[in-house]
């Protein structure tokens, strides 16, 4: 936790020193909804006129990345099914630029905030309402003004804002939620009574605006000048590191300098290690070179600013290594493990990985929210 709270604090500032701030402008109560005309996950287009058969519209921005925002995905598929009969319609935009999105920021997910990422999540999750991307020119957005994800703008019949805020007050998944606001603004907006109170705050992941990219290119600059190391192991380190007594989970990938595929994927994996690095997680490469292509091991490790923790096999025998590692592993590389506290395999891949299904199988065990640290 505390390292995910100095990353955090890393961002805040590095943010604030080189974000070229715009000022943002909530949608005020009684304002009108403004149009739209956003792609969505489904392949079509929509806009306000998509939704006119329903007396009233609850627009959510949210995003594939966020932990809060992934908390609340089944409460919103629930209200959608409670109260879509009742003539609420829901759709769901996500506002980000992917490209002002860090990888440091992707820890909780498996995925960016793209459309063809968004397409995925929600196939993944089976969202019963249409789900849109404003990233690209992030115009909506600017009309809205929604400052956290997830953030709701409920509208009356005559799509005049009559509710702005929260879902609820508790972005932990496993936790009954003390105050329902969105719930209670619905319920008092269907029996024609007037809505009690019209405006929360939101806890969650801020917007990630087109303009405050120029963090994320100086944590690129920041990772690659991170020092690069390759220490000698044998059989008797690596049974050591496949029991994994630690606490993290553990991925390791066997690879070679004269493996073309090697290299192909090396990159992913590094990229990987800077999405969970900041919790229970770590990437060790191990080297199958022979000892004397250590320098030539190393130069590669450097090209491709791989400071996650390297070793390269000290011994004779590069069968007595395959045995050790893999009982099932025919000896082709590259080789891929997630090795669970314990010593678990709970994922062994021969050949190039494919990252989504890698980092899916990463944050299904360290947990996609808040609550799971």
């Amino acid at each position: 936790m505390r390292s995910l709270l100095l990353s955090l604090v890393y961002c805040i500032s590095i943010s604030v020193a080189f974000a070229q701030e715009k000022p943002i402008n909530s949608l005020n109560i009684a304002d009108p909804a403004p149009d739209f005309n956003l792609p969505g996950t489904d392949g079509k287009n929509y806009s306000l006129a998509s939704f006119d058969s329903y007396k009233y519209l609850a627009v959510i921005f949210t995003c594939n990345h966020c932990p809060t925002a992934q908390a609340y995905e089944d409460k919103i598929i629930k209200l959608v099914k409670q109260y879509r009969a009742k003539g609420v319609g829901f759709v769901a935009i996500s506002p980000n630029d992917p490209k002002a999105v860090s990888l440091s920021e992707l820890g909780y997910s498996d995925l960016n905030d793209d459309l063809e990422d968004m397409k995925t999540r929600a196939q993944d999750k089976g969202f019963n309402f249409p789900y849109l991307y404003d990233g690209e020119t992030q115009e909506v957005s600017l009309k809205y003004g929604p400052y956290a994800t997830p953030q709701v703008f409920l509208f009356d019949e005559h799509r005049k804002l009559s509710y702005r805020g929260r879902i609820d007050d508790t972005e932990d998944p496993y936790k009954e939620p003390k105050k329902k606001d969105l719930i209670l603004a619905m319920d008092q907006m269907l029996a024609g009574q007037p809505i009690e109170v019209t405006e929360t705050k939101t806890f969650g992941c801020s917007v990630k605006w087109s303009w405050k990219d120029e963090w994320t290119k100086v944590l690129l600059k920041k990772w690659s000048e991170e020092p690069v190391s390759l220490e000698n192991a044998n059989l008797e380190d690596i049974t050591d590191l496949l029991s994994n007594s630690g606490n993290k989970l553990r991925l390791i990938n066997l690879w070679a300098t004269w493996c073309g595929p090697c290299l192909i994927e090396f990159p992913e994996l590094v990229n990987t290690n800077r999405m969970y690095r900041d919790r229970d997680f770590e990437f060790i490469s191990i080297s199958t070179d022979k000892l004397n292509k250590k320098e030539k091991a190393l130069s590669m490790l450097t090209n491709m600013e791989a400071s996650n923790s390297n070793l390269i096999f000290s011994g004779d025998d590069i069968y007595e290594l395959i045995e050790v590692i893999d009982k099932d592993w025919k000896g082709s590389l590259p080789y891929t493990l997630l090795v669970a506290p314990g010593g678990e395999y709970i994922y062994a891949h021969e050949g190039i990985i494919e990252p989504n299904k890698l980092r899916k199988k990463i944050v299904s065990f360290i947990g996609r929210y808040y609550a799971n640290d």
